[in-house]
Order: C-alpha cells, then sequence, then structure tokens
C-alpha cells in the first residue's frame, strides 16, 4: 500500500503557481461555520492548509489560527505571510503536534481526498472542542466559464486521468481518496452529532492567464509536466489557444462551484 504521506511530494516545485492562481476561501464559509458553532471562535485549524490562502481569510474572524501542511515548499510560503495570530506548521494531518482540544473550528480546504481519512478524523477528534465544527470544502472543476472553453478544460484534465490511470510511474507515485466518500467518512466515524452537505458557488474575476494557469496548477497535469512534458505540450497549446481566443483582453467573471460536507463534534 502506498505511503500517503508520499502525497506531499506531488506539491513540489509549484507554490507560487498555486498562490497566485488557485481561488480564494469564500467568505460564505466563514459565515456558516462559524454560524454552527454558535460563537466567534477562539482558535481555528486549516489542514492541508497548502500556501495559507484558506488560512489567512480567519484573520480577523478568529483570535489564533493554526495552518497544517506537510509539503515542504508550500508551507514555506505561507510562513512568509505567518502575523500575530497566524501560526504555520509543517505536519500531517494524522499527527499535528497541536495540542489536544484547541480547536473550536477545523477545515480543510481542497486537501482532504490527500488525507488517510479514518487517521485524519481520529485527529480531528482529538483537537476539536466538544461542539466544535469539522469542515471538508472542495470546488468542482473547471469553474463556470463558457461552453468551448470548459470544454477544452474538461478535455484537458481528461488527458491527464488517462496518463496518470495508466502509467506506473504516475499512478504509483500517490493515493487519493474519493471525495464523493467525505460526507460519508465523516458521519460513519460517529464523532459527530450532526453531518450535513452545502453546494454553493461563489464569483471571482479571471482573465486568460488566470484560467490557463488554473488548469496548469492541478497536481496532476504538474507531474506530468516535471516527468515528461513532451506527453502533454500539444494539448496545453490548443487549450491555450481556446482561452485566449475566449478571453482575448478581457476581465471576466468566473464562478467557483463548492463542495462543503461538515460535521458538529458530539460532547
Amino acid at each position: 500500500m502506498i505511503d500517503a504521506h508520499k502525497n506531499a511530494d506531488r506539491f513540489k516545485g509549484y507554490a507560487t503557481l498555486y498562490d497566485n492562481t488557485r481561488p480564494a476561501c469564500p467568505e460564505y464559509i466563514l459565515n456558516v461555520l462559524v454560524r454552527y458553532l454558535g460563537h466567534r471562535p477562539q482558535t481555528v485549524v486549516d489542514m492541508g492548509c497548502g500556501t495559507g490562502l484558506s488560512t489567512l481569510v480567519w484573520k480577523n474572524t478568529a483570535d489564533k489560527i493554526i495552518g497544517i501542511e506537510p509539503s515542504e515548499d508550500m508551507i514555506n510560503l505561507a510562513k512568509a505571510k505567518q502575523t500575530e495570530n497566524i501560526e504555520f506548521v509543517c505536519a500531517f494531518s494524522d499527527n499535528t503536534g497541536v495540542y489536544d482540544g484547541i480547536a473550536d473550528i477545523i477545515t480543510c480546504s481542497q486537501s482532504f481526498h490527500w488525507m488517510e481519512p479514518e487517521s485524519t478524523l481520529r485527529e480531528v477528534r482529538r483537537l476539536l472542542k466538544p461542539g466544535g465544527v469539522f469542515a471538508v470544502y472542495d470546488c468542482d472543476w473547471p469553474p463556470v466559464c463558457d461552453a468551448v472553453v470548459d470544454a477544452a478544460y474538461q478535455e484537458l484534465d481528461d488527458f491527464v486521468d488517462e496518463i496518470e490511470g495508466s502509467v506506473p510511474k504516475y499512478k504509483d507515485a500517490f493515493i487519493q481518496y474519493p471525495k464523493d466518500k467525505h460526507l460519508e467518512n465523516i458521519r460513519k466515524s460517529g464523532y459527530f452529532k450532526y453531518v450535513r452537505e452545502i453546494v454553493f458557488a461563489n464569483t471571482e474575476n479571471c482573465n486568460a492567464d488566470r484560467y490557463y494557469s488554473l488548469a496548469i496548477s492541478q497536481g496532476g497535469t504538474q507531474a506530468v509536466l516535471k516527468r515528461n512534458p513532451a506527453l502533454i505540450e500539444k494539448k496545453l497549446a490548443a487549450f491555450r489557444q481556446v482561452v485566449d481566443e475566449f478571453f482575448a483582453d478581457k476581465i471576466l467573471p468566473i464562478e467557483f462551484c463548492y463542495r462543503m460536507r461538515l460535521g458538529v463534534l458530539k460532547g
């Protein structure tokens, strides 16, 4: 069985691209989680925080925020953003080294599918205060833009998936846990008194460079680019042409569609 900790290697070499391209955490998420908690959180823990995009948004909503990330490239970029009430720690989701019962809210932004669910949920239970909230949220890819552009994005993504699914050096380099099992895994842990899914969208502005970069910031695309870029050069050039023709020099709104699964801890 592949050591899930090796997933951290998948995020080497493109932290800056990721940080400049990926969507910000929507304000809606903060509002919902604080509502379910019932009071201002003292401490928020953000597991799999990457470059800190999903951590920094809490700076005015919680007294203390701790970002946890195993990828050295990602966490080093995040640490450059530390503030008085935000700390970043290089650790894995099943062994964070954070004190017992410290967290009012724990989040996993675009990251829970890289974590072994049972051991991660045990760590979540250890860290959460009674009545605390655990939330996992992910984007559906591609973002909502235009039928032709979105289809080109999907074609590129499918091409990368085919390579990763059929070539052993790609397929055996990581382990990914199904996103459609997140809600079930949270529920069957037995740790939570209330579990649900919330689906919503958030609008951000985008130009051609950003839309193209969103596609190449995906872990699978980066894996192919690092190992054998010739496999994907023609596909990327064709995708870039579609994106450039649509956006031209314009900045346009796109929608990121989210699925958030959450649980409120017993006690």
